[in-house]
């Protein structure tokens, strides 16, 4: 089993780690995916699965109807919860832009604090105030995190 207080504690040894698209080395570089997939490793073990090479604007082509591609592969490996059960230790996913895809996560550290990677940006701690709630459109949990 896997506590909330490990995936915290995981996520907080990133902080510092610089933003690197399509990385995930704590340390030397990662994006808001890696952060989540190197988190995954410390915590769980071998990812389930490799994700495909991603653009920046993946899935935000004009007049195209927005993949979800990150909750679907979330979906496939975490327990989807309303994102106001979110607690410390569940990964958020939010909307950017109004209608556009999820694809940004963060992972939360406790009632109004997460953990995120973005572009320009190390790793940081911030606040999960009213600007960043707005935007939540899925919320997961780990497999096997004891309450």
């Amino acid at each position: 089993m896997t506590t909330r207080a490990e995936i915290v504690a995981a996520a907080r040894g990133w902080i510092g780690t610089p933003y690197r698209h399509q990385a995930s080395t704590k340390g030397a570089g990662c994006d808001c995916l890696g952060l989540l997939r190197g988190v995954w490793r410390e915590v769980l073990g071998p990812e389930p699965e490799t994700p495909p090479a991603y653009s920046a604007g993946w899935a935000e082509a004009p007049g195209a109807m927005p993949m979800e591609a990150m909750a679907e592969a979330a979906r496939r490996h975490m327990s989807e919860i309303a994102p106001g059960d979110a607690r410390e230790g569940d990964a958020l996913l939010f909307r950017m832009r109004r209608n556009g895809p999820a694809k940004h996560v963060a992972i939360q550290t406790d009632g109004d604090r997460m953990i995120h990677a973005w572009s320009g940006h190390a790793v940081v701690e911030t606040c999960l105030g009213k600007w960043w709630r707005a935007r939540i459109a899925h919320a997961f949990r780990f497999p096997g995190v004891e309450d």
